[in-house]
Formats: structure tokens, sequence, C-alpha cells
């Protein structure tokens, strides 16, 4: 029972404010207190070209500051109504990703798994073409479809012909013994593996 009045006693950090300032005094002037709280200095925190700067503040000093802070203090009546608008702050132009006809990059999602595309083919510079019949394709389902020189509306008859195709074409038992098209057979395999049970082929 004492140790959960100890915690309910104990101040949570998130919330009252204090911060580690690795010991250093509050700083006003003639003030013995450590300085446990953050104000700006006189001068500012900062033009944003580098992390703001603090001054540190007991707490009696931290709440009269804050008592007596203006926020408009030596700025002209236009400056203070510049920074009244509704829409104050909100000018700023954000980075837009990439879309087709812009020169700006998209992100990185190339470093991502989107095995149903979801991602990427919001930011490809073409538009990915669908199936009539709108069953969905996904990311994996288009490269296998490449792979095997398929149409993105092709059937399962279609792809089972397909493969007969390649297979005869890249099999040695089926070339002549030329074994120099393994690597191929083993990705028609593949794309006709991953096809032959993706929703789009059932």
């Amino acid at each position: 029972m004492a140790r959960t009045e100890d915690r309910k006693d104990r101040p949570n950090a998130r919330f009252h404010g204090r911060m580690d300032n690795g010991g250093q005094p509050c700083a006003e002037a003639g003030c013995p207190e450590p300085g446990e709280f953050r104000a700006p200095p006189l001068e500012g925190a900062g033009d944003g070209s580098g992390p703001p700067q603090f001054r540190w503040m007991c707490l009696e000093h931290v709440r009269a500051f804050n008592s007596r802070y203006n926020f408009f203090a030596g700025m002209t009546a236009d400056e203070i109504h510049h920074a009244q608008r509704p829409m104050a702050g909100w000018e700023r132009e954000t980075r837009a990703f990439a879309r087709a006809g812009t020169g700006d990059q998209g992100p990185r999602w190339a470093d991502f798994s989107d095995p149903l595309d979801a991602i990427g083919a919001r930011y490809r510079r073409e538009v990915a073409p669908e199936r009539t019949d709108g069953k969905p394709l996904s990311g994996q389902d288009r490269s296998s479809l490449k792979a095997l020189g398929l149409a993105p509306d092709a059937d399962r008859h279609a792809l089972r012909k397909r493969y007969s195709e390649l297979v005869r074409r890249f099999h040695p038992d089926r070339n002549g013994g030329d074994r120099s098209f393994e690597g191929e057979l083993q990705k028609v395999i593949a794309a006709y593996q991953q096809l032959r049970q993706a929703p789009a082929f059932a």
C-alpha cells in the first residue's frame, strides 16, 4: 500500500515539465535553486537554423516568467495583425510526393515490401493497366505477367498456353539440350506458379 501512495506522490515528468539539465542552477541572478524548467532566452530561441536555445529556471522563477511572457512583445501593430490571422503559419509550401509529369522524386518505396502494390501503384509514372473483369492485380501479379509476356487481361487459358510455349522454348529436354536458358526457365516457372494461385486467375 505504501508503494502505491509513494507512486501517487511522485510527480510524472511528462506532465509537470521538469527536465534533467545536468545540474545547472536557475538562471535568475542570485537564485540557488536547481534549474529544472526550460524557458526561451531574452534574445529569443533562435532563428531556426539549429536547435532552439533555452535557459533553465526553478519552478518559482519559471512561473513568474510565464505570467509576464508576451509573444507579441517588440512587434509592430502590422506584425501583430499578421501573426493573428486565422491562416497564419499555414502558408508555407510543403514538398509533395512525386506525381506524373513532375520533377520531384517519390519516396523510396522500393526499400519496403509492397506485395499488394498498395504504395507503389500510387507513385508509378505510368498508370498501371487493369483487368476489364475488375479482378485486382498485385505488384507481384504484374511482375509475373511481364515475365511471361502476357497482358493484364490474360485469362487462365492464356496463362497455361503461354507457360507451355515458354517451357518448350527454354527447357533443355525440349530445345535440343541448350542449357543457356535455364535462368529464364526458372523465372517462367516461378511466375506461372505465382499467377496460378493469384485471385485474378482463380
